[in-house]
């Protein structure tokens, strides 16, 4: 395996790609007494056509289908649950869809290659049948109508779909009862086959664990699996305008809450590389909305704001910057973000101090499992690599270069969502 030093985190990882195309990181933790292991797949709800490597037909499957898939994984043709496998020794596990991923991991601190077996044999044995996918079906679609009904589930699709025309970002990861009723179990051998092959997947290991007897037990399990090729994925159309300015809708609620994305096209921010124009981006944020931003002060001492959830939305060819917020004066807070969006002030102590704050957490989280797995695996996902100096990355990053990419940026291609009360008048 190779060995990679993770410049200014007392860390290092080893890697290795089999001939099959999977890539396997390592990440060794000898102090502590627990690991965990994530298999993974670059295969989610972005997904909704394409065409497999040895086909010239495009073949459009429903809504939804990557997070029914997952859960159609922990049924084996034996009938045994992986679940209750893995809780006979104390260790636990789970699997999550996204938008770009579909991970299925467990972690513990006992039975370690019995387990690492397990997991790979599980997720590399597909059973499906019409009738096992039928019954799937009425557990997802109540599962799908549980979530539509909270508040913050239906602030955040009727933004994205506001912030969206045509790409699946503006539809539920999970997707909608109407398209999971379509989904037949040759759809889902056909997604299998397509993006669970060896050359889409990754496998990450952090913890203490023995890294000989892990290479043996992957080998064992994963040399024999082929490469099935590289499915393309239809390109997505999406025009650069949000798709709706403004929106409001009432919901049973009791606190207003509002949602507001901006748009920016990757095409009009120059060269830059993908890490370093996401640190960029994210300082930017950060620095006008973060927890010691301006913004914050003065929000709260006018009580404008009751809590307030900042992320980034990242396609190919699109950043978009959510801000869901809870306010009792939900036009004010409104007027406060579009002013800060839109007539910002970059202080540069401010982005030194910050580019500080960085690297410590950085070296914080370096000293915790769960934060070194996390940011492994977006590294995986985002960039298809391990990125090994981040923290150098960010040391470099200079005021120039941010205002640079602040200036090519359409401030005003935002969406605004207001969710009211039900008893209001819109």
């Amino acid at each position: 395996m190779k060995k990679i030093n993770l410049k200014g985190l007392d860390l290092c990882c080893y890697t290795e790609t089999l001939n099959n195309g999977l890539d396997i990181i390592f990440v060794p933790f000898p102090d502590k007494s627990n690991y965990f292991i994530s298999y993974a797949t670059r295969f989610g709800a972005d997904v909704t056509s394409f065409t497999p490597s040895d086909e010239k037909k495009v073949h459009k499957v429903p809504d939804g289908i990557a997070h029914f898939l997952e859960h159609k994984m922990f049924e084996q043709e034996s009938g045994e649950d992986p679940f209750a496998y893995f809780s006979k020794s104390g260790t636990g596990a789970n699997a999550s869809t996204s938008y770009n991923s579909t991970q299925y991991i467990c972690y513990g601190t006992k039975n370690f290659l019995d387990n690492l077996r397990y997991l790979l044999q599980y997720v590399n044995a597909p059973y499906y049948t019409d009738q096992n996918v039928e019954k799937e079906k009425g557990i997802i679609a109540e599962e799908l109508k549980m979530y539509a009904d909270l508040p913050d589930t239906q602030l955040d699709i009727r933004l994205r779909e506001n912030i969206y025309h045509v790409h699946p970002r503006r539809i539920d990861i999970g997707g909608t009862v109407e398209e999971i009723y379509k989904i037949t179990k040759e759809d889902l051998y056909l997604c299998y086959n397509n993006f669970y092959s060896p050359n889409n997947m990754f496998l990450l290991v952090v913890g203490n664990f023995p890294m000989d007897d892990a290479m043996k037990v992957i080998h064992e399990e994963l040399d024999t699996r082929d490469n099935l090729g590289e499915a393309k994925i239809a390109p997505i159309k999406e025009r650069k305008s949000v798709c709706k300015k403004e929106d409001k809708f009432t919901g049973n609620i009791q606190v207003p809450k509002i949602g507001v994305g901006l748009k920016i096209a990757i095409s009009d921010l120059g060269e830059y590389d993908d890490l370093e124009l996401d640190l960029y981006l994210t300082m930017l944020t950060t620095m006008l909305f973060g927890s010691s931003s301006t913004f914050r002060e003065r929000v709260r001492s006018e009580k404008l704001l009751n809590n307030i959830f900042t992320d980034w939305d990242n396609t190919e060819e699109y950043k978009t910057f959510m801000i869901l917020a809870s306010t009792n004066e939900p036009e004010k807070l409104i007027a406060e973000i579009k002013q800060e969006l839109t007539h910002h002030e970059l202080d540069e102590a401010m982005f030194h101090r910050m580019k500080k704050v960085w690297i410590a957490n950085e070296v914080k989280m370096a000293d915790y499992i769960d934060s070194t797995v996390n940011n492994i695996y977006d590294d995986m996902i985002r960039y298809h690599k391990v990125i090994p100096n981040k923290v150098d990355i960010i040391r470099k990053m200079d005021m120039k270069t941010l205002e640079k990419i602040v200036s090519s940026i359409d401030f005003h291609n935002m969406s605004v969502v207001t969710m009211m009360p039900q008893e209001e008048v819109l």
